[in-house]
């Protein structure tokens, strides 16, 4: 029995040791499926972190390789633009010397015309003195061998040839006669015209003087360190004179259209309160506006008081630009209106169109409006704009004609060239000194605006001094000492003045942006 008992309790002892074995088989292979799947999560998660990252990479280097793209896409437009103005403004001054070599060209070849033509007239008269020397000696030998009858004859051809001379000279008193009566007829209308047109005209000065309210306000103008007058200066082109005058300030400038915009803007920021540079510049660009607007008002009202309303607006325009400019301290809007009221009233002394007289009288000096910019005498340049816009043609004979460029071949033109002699010749119409100082100034920018790099010149304190701005991308620091030496050394070279001239060449970068 204890033998059944034993055996029976191996049995149970084995089958117990195999369930336990298989047991603890069954766990050790869930555990490894499980370390299995969670090698998998982790190798997919890092596969899908790297797909991530290579998409972020590739995104970004997609990004910087079209920024590039874009910033070499503008480099290479503003350099295209760059090289295009430059090649537009190599253009322009092609032309214009082009031009003015055809203008030579043709002076040459009209000189050397007359020329031919006088050494022509000289032969032929020599020819006929020959011939005349000629006939005085065969005459003498065939009157030394007359007979009675044939003196007789030859007498009284005589006789009758020196009654056709008296006859002719008969005629030819009576055509002075009335050559006379007709000029002091002319002297009639031209007196006439004269008395119905007495105008006063104010010669024009090269300074303004602008009131300021409080001598405290000079400071401010002046700024810290003279900041605020220095960009005052550089921005308009006008020289700004603070003295120990009581409450004024002098505005100095050769052209009246800057030195009126430079008078607008300080008025203007005076007014406002608020003297600073970005102000001074913003107050300017306002003024210019303005002035441009008083442009046009004014080309209209000149239109209107002649009595002239069908203009082109830039014919208007560049009349009204004419408010602002002087001839020999004359101002030229003032003499070409007086100029249209003389020229019209001998046109109706004359029974011709008074309105068409006024017209080309009005327009006859348009020319010294833009003659800055263009190159020629004042006279062409006014036809070829009037011509350009419209104009009839004997408008724009009469244009041209008016000082002599061209001949006058009509009534119109020898009228227009008679009434502008009038205005300008009268006491007090102009002076030849303030037409000098302003030409001498311009001619001082031209030359330093001939320099490359130049962006814009202004002519300072009187003549005294010029201010040259630079393209600062184009002129550096030790080029800037070489172009004042070199504009210095051509003025010396090539203009007459007074004293000295101080050459101040401004280079300035600025970097601009916009808070949002």
């Amino acid at each position: 029995m204890e033998i059944v008992i034993g055996i029976v309790g191996l049995v149970i002892g084995a089958i117990a040791a195999v369930i336990a074995m298989r047991t603890a088989k069954q766990g050790s292979l869930r555990e490894a499926d499980s370390r299995l799947e969670s090698a998998r999560a982790q190798a997919d998660q890092l596969l899908g972190d790297a797909q991530r990252q290579a998409e972020t990479l590739k995104k970004e280097a997609l990004l910087e390789a079209k920024e590039e793209i874009i910033q070499n896409k503008q480099a290479a437009e503003a350099e295209e633009k760059q090289r295009k103005r430059e090649l537009r403004t190599l253009e322009n001054r092609m032309m214009q010397r082009e031009e003015s070599l055809d203008r030579r060209n043709d002076a040459l070849d009209k000189r050397e015309h007359q020329l031919s033509s006088q050494a022509g007239q000289v032969e032929k008269r020599s020819r006929e003195l020959e011939e005349l020397m000629s006939k005085q000696t065969a005459e003498l030998e065939r009157i030394s061998d007359l007979t009675r009858e044939d003196a007789h004859k030859e007498l009284l051809d005589k006789v009758r040839g020196e009654v056709t001379h008296e006859a002719a000279a008969i005629i030819r008193e009576s055509e002075q006669q009335v050559k006379a009566e007709c000029h002091k007829t002319a002297q009639e209308i031209i007196s006439l015209a004269i008395q119905r047109c007495a105008a006063d005209h104010t010669a024009e000065v090269t300074v303004t003087s602008v009131h300021i309210p409080s001598d405290d306000l000079k400071g401010r103008i002046i700024g810290r360190e003279g900041r605020n007058i220095r960009t005052f200066e550089q921005v308009s082109g006008v020289n700004l004179v603070i003295d120990d005058t009581p409450e004024t300030v002098v505005l100095s400038s050769f052209d009246p259209v800057r030195r009126e915009t430079a008078r607008v803007a300080l008025e203007n920021l005076i007014a406002d309160g608020r003297i600073h540079p970005a102000r001074i510049e913003e107050m300017y660009h306002k003024a210019s506006d303005l002035v441009q607007q008083r442009v046009r008002e004014a080309g209209e009202q000149a239109a209107f008081d002649t009595g002239i309303h069908d203009l082109h607006p830039e014919i208007i325009k560049t009349l009204g630009a004419l408010r602002y400019r002087t001839s020999f301290g004359q101002n030229v809007l003032n003499h070409s209106r007086e100029v249209a009221e003389l020229a019209g009233i001998m046109a109706s002394e004359l029974g011709l169109d008074a309105k068409v007289a006024r017209r080309a009288g009005l327009l006859h000096d348009l020319g010294k409006a833009i003659d800055h910019d263009v190159e020629g005498p004042h006279a062409v340049i006014g036809a070829d704009l009037a011509r350009r816009y419209g104009e009839k043609p004997f408008i724009v004979h009469a244009i041209e004609a008016h000082h002599g460029d061209v001949d006058p071949d009509s009534v119109l033109a020898v009228l227009v060239m008679a009434a502008d002699a009038i205005s300008a010749s009268r006491p007090g119409a102009r002076r030849e000194s303030a037409e000098n100082y302003i030409k001498r100034l311009e001619k001082l920018e031209e030359i330093a605006n001939a320099h490359d790099g130049v962006e814009r010149t202004y002519a300072m304190q009187a003549g005294r001094e010029i201010h040259v701005m630079v393209q600062p991308d184009k002129i550096s620091d030790a080029q800037s000492t070489v172009l004042a030496h070199d504009i210095a050394h051509q003025i010396e070279e090539e203009m007459e003045y007074p004293g000295q001239v101080r050459v101040v060449v401004i280079r300035e970068s600025r970097a601009v942006d916009i808070a949002k």
